[in-house]
């Protein structure tokens, strides 16, 4: 995406005008004296006798620099400088009184009342170039500082406008993502699967799923890849892609027999041939850790493998929770590394839960995480629950224990739920 930013603004590009000064004096000769030698400085000039008179002029014309007498009939030089100020907020002008005041209390009341400067009379020429030149300086500082200001906002707004481009691209992104999980629920023979999964940010590195290996058999899977945000997403997505469900040729985790079915291959096979895909192929510094689980129907029984990712949680019939596992490295750090799977029986009214590191490594409001204990305490808390509902029970306890509604690491799971071999 191109940033257009703003190089120039309209008040740069204007050409130099002179400085337009407004004398303002009830004595017409001061204001001759004063109008000749401003003339001759180069500067444009208008006059008033009376500010009521000069604040006329103000409102057809704004002058850049005031040169007002204080005592003057009808409106002072200190009350049309109140006026002039209320009257010039959005364009400031440079007031400069001229009085034969040199009390420091006088002089405070003109600056309360918003003069810039002073000037004693009679006016000495050499003095009034001086300070003409001193209001000029400070003039152009201000109108540079304007310009900035309004380069500076139109800055700002393409940069909200860009950032809601891209808040709009990452929510539909986010949408995208929680597609990748096509059910969050499916009933199959022998068993329930759950699925849940929810980014710390729009957009995050975990993904569950399954997929049908042949009649009786299913694959389940939990991934996390490192960091946050839309690369992780990306590498997700691809990831995907390897365990695919709607495209078993392109699942690294089955291979095709010659009547034309797929088997299951070995769980720490196909997360080592994951490892040499994402080094040999994949230009990236992500890595990911993985858990991958193969199911059979019929007996319960289940072959998993990890690779740095947490333990599954085995939420037994009778009560008891095991969280056994041979842990492994993280895919795509490191080449020829070899990965151990085992063997889980499961029965009737027993329930696998695969969940990503967000669970057990979220920590509570004084920084100590859940860990493996804590999370057994908070399944045994939640054994009345299944299915979806015991995922979303789960999340909740958990934002309870973080003492907040969002985590600071993506929170994934699947929940599989053994029924037992189904009648034919």
């Amino acid at each position: 995406m191109k940033l257009d930013l703003p190089c120039k603004t309209s008040a740069q590009a204007a050409p130099v005008e002179p400085v337009l000064v407004l004398v303002v004096d009830d004595s017409r000769v001061q204001r001759r004296i004063l109008c000749k030698s401003l003339t001759r400085w180069g500067y444009e000039v208008m006059e008033a006798s009376t500010g009521e008179a000069a604040l006329a002029l103000c409102r057809e014309r704004m002058p850049q620099i005031v040169l007002s007498d204080w005592m003057m009939p009808g409106l002072s030089g200190l009350e049309f400088c109140r006026a002039f100020r209320a009257l010039s907020q959005d364009q400031y002008g440079y007031f400069i009184l001229l009085t034969a005041k040199s009390d420091k209390a006088e002089v405070a009341r003109g600056l309360d009342a918003g003069a810039d400067d002073f000037l004693t009379k009679p006016v000495n020429n050499s003095e009034l170039r001086a300070r003409m030149t001193a209001g000029q300086r400070i003039l152009n500082m201000q109108r540079e500082l304007t310009q900035k200001n309004h380069l500076i906002s139109e800055t700002l707004g393409e940069l909200q406008r860009t950032q809601a481009v891209i808040e709009k691209d990452l929510i539909e992104a986010k949408k995208l993502q929680q597609s990748l999980i096509r059910e969050r629920y499916r009933a199959l023979d022998g068993g329930n699967l759950s699925m849940m999964l929810r980014s710390a940010g729009h957009v995050g590195g975990d993904l569950v799923g399954y997929f049908p290996v042949c009649p009786g058999q299913l694959g389940l899977f939990g991934l996390d890849v490192s960091g946050h945000g839309i690369s992780s997403a990306l590498m997700t997505a691809r990831l995907a892609g390897y365990l695919s469900a709607t495209a078993p040729d392109q699942n690294v985790a089955l291979s095709l027999q010659p009547d034309g079915s797929y088997a299951a291959r070995p769980p720490r096979e196909v997360i080592e041939e994951l490892n040499d895909l994402v080094l040999d192929e994949m230009d990236t510094e992500h890595y990911f850790t993985l858990i991958l689980a193969i199911v059979d129907l019929s007996s319960g029984a289940v072959t998993i493998a990890q690779a740095g990712h947490p333990h599954p949680a085995l939420l037994r019939n009778d009560g008891r929770i095991e969280q056994n596992g041979t842990g492994g490295f993280p895919v795509g750090l490191l080449s020829g590394v070899k990965f151990d799977q085992f063997e889980v029986q499961m029965s009737q009214g027993d329930r696998l839960l695969l969940l990503s590191d967000g669970v057990t490594e979220c920590p509570d409001r004084a920084g100590n995480m859940l860990g493996e204990a804590g999370l057994a305490e908070m399944l045994t808390d939640l054994r009345r629950f299944s299915g979806p509902a015991l995922l979303s029970a789960l999340v909740w306890n958990l934002s309870e224990f973080a003492g907040s509604r969002e985590f600071p690491d993506d929170v994934s799971g699947i929940l599989f739920e053994y029924l037992g071999p189904q009648p034919r």
